[in-house]
């Protein structure tokens, strides 16, 4: 069985990799598709099929996936041409047979406010209308997302944010990866959805946890969704991608990026790693 992971030399697909020879999958066995061979040359150095295949490239995609049974598509990162990007990939591996496809969406992709969630949804329908077997595995936030706060914290005794008293139901990427992981080298997962999310916590509660990494007290400061957005541009972060991350700290008020499922720890077999562990770690 061969098993492809897309976006391999990014920090979710190296750690799927990893995941899935701790499981006993040979490293010839693992197709790392990525857009730069030299950003994967550990990878073909530990024996990983390594190919190269931009996600707006349909035919060097259609190569990429050749003799592949398995897939795990990890969702692009670029925002507005994901459809596209995946519209390829999704074509490619049915043109080569891929037999299963698991691709990693958001936390109630079907009905989700957020504008993130626009393009998982629409993935998800193309999935559906494939004809191939899948697995949605509607990822929560990365708790390494915050990573960033650890700095402002220290400097600023704050968490500044849009969530309100809402939860977010995070975990680690290594969470994330070792699922993706289990639902490929197991049978019973065509078909089914996923909500992963690990511990729950209102930016309230991620304020004390960035008091105990940074050391001094840092209380969370919830403001307007436009003047969170604007503290990000003036900040550094884009003004598109700053507008996205506010509009996702409002989700979170709603409980857009929340569940109780349960179905992380269940896949993993362990208890999902709290933030404490994974923030700034």
């Amino acid at each position: 069985m061969t098993i492809a992971v897309t976006g391999a030399a990014g920090h979710l697909g190296r750690l799927t990799i990893t995941a899935l020879r701790a499981r006993g999958i040979a490293a010839g066995d693992i197709v790392a598709i990525v857009r730069d061979a030299a950003k994967a040359a550990d990878l073909a150095a530990d024996g990983v099929q390594v190919r190269v295949a931009d996600y707006a490239d349909a035919a060097a995609l259609r190569e990429a996936l050749a003799g592949v049974d398995k897939l795990l598509l990890i969702s692009g990162s670029e925002v507005g041409q994901r459809l596209p990007q995946h519209t390829n990939i999704i074509d490619a591996a049915k043109a080569g047979g891929v037999a299963f496809i698991a691709y990693t969406s958001i936390l109630r992709a079907a009905t989700s406010p957020l504008i993130l969630a626009g393009e998982h949804k629409a993935t998800e329908e193309l999935l559906a209308a494939s004809g191939i077997e899948h697995t949605l595995l509607r990822n929560g936030w990365y708790w390494e997302n915050y990573d960033n706060s650890v700095t402002a914290a220290a400097a600023t005794g704050a968490l500044f944010g849009s969530a309100g008293t809402g939860r977010v139901a995070g975990a680690a990427r290594k969470d994330f990866a070792e699922a993706a992981a289990a639902v490929l080298t197991t049978e019973g997962h065509a078909g089914a959805v996923y909500e992963l999310g690990g511990q729950r916590l209102t930016y309230a509660d991620l304020a004390e946890v960035l008091s105990g990494i940074v050391g001094v007290p840092v209380t969370y400061k919830d403001l307007p969704k436009e003047e969170y957005a604007t503290i990000l541009e003036n900040a550094g972060v884009p003004a598109q991608f700053a507008a996205v991350l506010a509009d996702s700290d409002a989700g979170i008020a709603v409980g857009a990026l929340d569940t109780d499922s349960g179905d992380l720890e269940r896949l993993i077999g362990r208890p999902a790693t709290p933030a404490a562990e994974a923030i700034g770690a």
